[in-house]
């Protein structure tokens, strides 16, 4: 299998281009079942052993920053194929929408210090910041809180997640350091497209991109099923608001027979077609896959055993281009009070 791509995110700062994504971890997430920890921690070793060495992860995922500073520890003692050294970590700093207005830089360092101590690092290599209302002020502020922790050695890259085009500018503009937007972004959720993408390829700014698989529905299992009335997980629940509010049930699974055929010819599996698809767009750095079990890892290995055509990336963008997207800016709607996508929204995860 071919090595993973990787993407320079500042000068001498690479990351694999498909991040290891934690948030299925996060105590919060599973509706039905839990998720075998040990059988995770193999994944990881699986994972850096084949060149995925990126991981995400945030401060609000409750638990997965330990798990991932379990990992690093094992690593440290030589009990992995890489050093810890070797691997990236990106974290976030979401603080609490009732206390946004609270947020002080002491506040900032003490939940920085605390992800430090929780992946067992010196230093964080990236921080995304998220803030829940616009309409609170301090927004310019705490973001300037990062960059002094950051001139400090407590981080490394200051970047961003789930902003507008509006506000990520004016972090831009005040000389905040951003160096990547994380939003959701796939075959459905074309928000980005709107103005987002534009602006962060005019500014330098790298897009890192969720939800790239929409929580597994982008896959063989879901091919001539129901829609389901039962979600397994959190992100089953956000994703199904996505499919309604874009293709729709029908149009979802004429999507899958077009993927189905793509992937066919390339011997590799629906999943990797919708990542690659992502990985194409314009200012996209990386794609983060979410990691449950190990089921999984040798599959998304295939993604970089191949590309795709232009001609299938045409006939993606054509087929989905007959469809709308969810409306909005990125994360408007989840910002928005009485939307549906607010209504699973948890906004004071961090003192938990």
């Amino acid at each position: 299998m071919a090595a993973p791509e990787r993407f320079e995110l500042t000068p001498g700062y690479t990351i694999a281009r498909i991040e290891n994504g934690t948030w299925q971890l996060s105590s919060g997430h599973t509706i039905h079942g839990g998720v075998d920890l040990a059988d995770v921690n193999h994944a990881f070793h699986e994972l850096v052993a084949r060149g995925f060495t990126t991981f995400d992860t945030g401060d609000i995922y409750n638990g997965s920053e330990r798990v991932i500073g379990d990992f690093v520890r094992e690593l440290k003692a030589g009990r992995g194929a890489v050093s810890a050294d070797d691997i990236q970590i990106h974290t976030k700093y979401v603080p609490d929408i009732d206390t946004l207005a609270q947020t002080d830089f002491h506040a900032v360092e003490q939940i920085v210090d605390r992800s430090l101590r929780r992946l067992d690092r010196d230093v964080l290599d990236m921080v995304q910041f998220h803030w829940w209302d616009y309409d609170v002020p301090g927004c310019v502020d705490v973001a300037g809180y990062l960059t002094d922790l950051r001139a400090k050695g407590k981080i490394r890259n200051v970047s961003v997640t789930n902003f507008d085009t509006d506000h990520l500018a004016e972090l831009v503009e005040a000389g905040i350091p951003v160096v990547s937007m994380q939003a959701q972004y796939s075959v459905f959720d074309r928000r980005v497209e709107r103005r987002m993408r534009d602006y962060c390829l005019a500014h330098g700014v790298a897009l890192i991109c969720y939800g790239t698989l929409a929580g597994g529905f982008l896959s063989e299992r879901w091919m001539g099923a129901p829609r389901p009335t039962d979600p397994e997980t959190r992100s089953q629940v956000k994703y199904l608001q996505v499919i309604d509010d874009s293709l729709g049930w029908d149009g979802y699974q004429r999507l899958l027979v077009l993927l189905k055929g793509i992937a066919d010819a390339h011997g590799v599996a629906i999943a990797n077609v919708a990542t690659r698809f992502v990985l194409a767009q314009p200012g996209v750095a990386a794609a983060i896959v979410g990691v449950r079990n190990s089921r999984h890892v040798a599959s998304n290995a295939q993604t970089f055993d191949f590309r795709l055509t232009d001609e299938e990336v045409a006939r993606i963008r054509a087929f989905i281009d007959q469809y709308p997207t969810v409306a909005g800016e990125p994360f408007e709607q989840e910002r928005t009070p009485g939307s549906k996508y607010r209504a699973i929204m948890r906004m004071n995860e961090n003192e938990a």
